[in-house]
C-alpha cells in the first residue's frame, strides 16, 4: 500500500510540476521508492520469489536514477526550457562576453 502511494505522489508530481526537469525528478524518485516498496511488499507475500524480486529491486535502483539523468541531459543540450522560477543551472557553458564581463 505504501508503495503503491507513492507510485500515485509520482504521478501527480508529473501532473503538477512546471518544467520537463522537474517532471522528471518528481517522477523518478516516486517511482523508484514506490517499485521497491512494492516489489519488497510482494516478495512478504510470495516468499519463494525473493531472490527474484531482489535482482529486480536492484535493476530499479541502478537504472532508474541514469536513465532520468540521460533524459535530463538530453533534453537541456536540445534546448528544452526550464522554468523561470529555475535559479541555477550548472550545464550552462559560459561564453567569452560572460567571462569578459566579469
Amino acid at each position: 500500500v505504501i508503495g503503491a502511494a507513492f507510485l500515485f505522489l509520482g504521478a501527480l508530481g508529473i501532473v503538477r510540476m512546471p518544467d520537463l526537469f522537474n517532471r522528471i525528478q518528481a517522477g523518478t524518485k516516486a517511482t523508484t521508492l514506490g517499485t521497491i516498496l512494492f516489489l519488497a511488499g510482494l516478495a512478504f507475500a510470495h516468499p519463494s520469489w525473493w531472490s527474484k524480486l531482489v535482482v529486480l529491486i536492484l535493476f530499479i535502483l541502478f537504472t532508474n536514477p541514469v536513465s532520468s539523468h540521460a533524459l535530463a541531459r538530453a533534453a537541456h543540450f536540445i534546448g528544452i526550457k526550464m522554468t523561470e522560477k529555475t535559479v541555477l543551472d550548472k550545464l550552462v557553458v559560459p561564453t567569452e562576453e560572460a567571462e569578459d564581463a566579469e
